[in-house]
């Protein structure tokens, strides 16, 4: 049953995509025609914590003029299950690859943000073992932690990691300012971001109960330091082409992450965009678009 949503955006969101059962879980899935002839590869879209693939709604349009996009909403995040279990990467990535496959695609370019960098970096390594059956044709990264002993982490990430991994009690506030600062504490000084992209955002996060999951859902950032090696190990040595697109003003996910990643990487296109921070696709999404353009040829 289609919910009733306090944003427009997220209800129309809603209805243009689909839920599938993938790997177990029902999940929330968009796969968009090209409006235009086809002219390129599909392209698969991972988004990241604490939010989902409402991110990338005002690049979709242009993402998708002359290609399939794929985006999907990984589990525990926007509006898929969201179950009280301990969370992976391993699930994460068995999700979408069961979306891929689902889909009938052999050959695909990638997007990924924040934590779909290091979903991704599972995924490329499953590639490189042979484990993932599917041609990868070329990747654009965007702000993640990658490396993740430069992130400068969030006061509230680490308060949300010092908790024990369980969900947290139906008595907890539910009104989203805590989280909704924290957002916009991740933008730029020089963003605009209208406060109405903040409380979809919570809903979307808190839909299902997700804001109780946050202490289990954050468990990728223990994950990432554990397998560090494999998952931008991946990242750096795949050898489908590279571009980086990073917002400079990122407090989190520094800049200096993307110009790492480029001396591992020499042959891989950088492209730093100025005054926008953690969440380029929404703070510059004609800039940010016109990047992923140039990362994908």
């Amino acid at each position: 049953m289609v919910a009733k949503w306090k944003s427009k955006a997220v209800a129309e969101w809603e209805r243009h995509g689909s839920y599938r059962t993938l790997h177990g879980w029902e999940t929330f899935t968009m796969d968009v025609g090209p409006t235009g002839p086809e002219e390129h590869e599909p392209l698969l879209v991972l988004h990241g914590f604490p939010t989902c693939s409402f991110d990338f709604r005002l690049v979709l349009p242009a993402l998708a003029a002359n290609r399939r996009v794929l985006l999907l909403d990984l589990i525990g995040y926007g509006l898929s299950a969201k179950p009280d279990v301990a969370y992976t990467m391993n699930m994460e990535a068995d999700v979408v690859e069961a979306f891929v496959a689902d889909t009938r695609l052999t050959r695909l370019a990638m997007l990924t943000h924040d934590m779909g960098d290091t979903v991704g970096g599972e995924l490329l390594a499953r590639h490189v073992e042979g484990g993932w059956p599917v041609e990868i044709s070329r990747r654009v990264i965007t702000n993640g932690s990658i490396y993740i002993e430069m992130a400068h982490l969030s006061t509230g990430q680490e308060i949300l990691l010092s908790l024990p991994d369980e969900s947290l009690p139906d008595t907890i506030p539910n009104d989203g300012s805590a989280m909704k600062t924290s957002l916009a504490e991740t933008f730029s000084p020089h963003s605009s971001v209208a406060d109405p992209e903040l409380a979809a955002a919570w809903e979307l996060i808190s839909h299902h109960g997700g804001h109780r999951l946050l202490p289990r859902t954050i468990r990728y950032i223990e994950e990432r330091r554990k397998n560090q090696s494999r998952f931008t190990g991946a990242i750096e040595s795949h050898p489908s082409p590279l571009a980086i697109v990073w917002g400079a003003d990122d407090p989190i996910a520094v800049v200096a992450m993307a110009t790492r990643l480029k001396e591992a990487r020499p042959d891989a296109a950088l492209d730093i965009l100025r005054d926008v921070g953690h969440f380029p696709m929404v703070e510059s999404p004609e800039r940010f678009q016109e990047a992923v353009f140039r990362g994908l040829g």
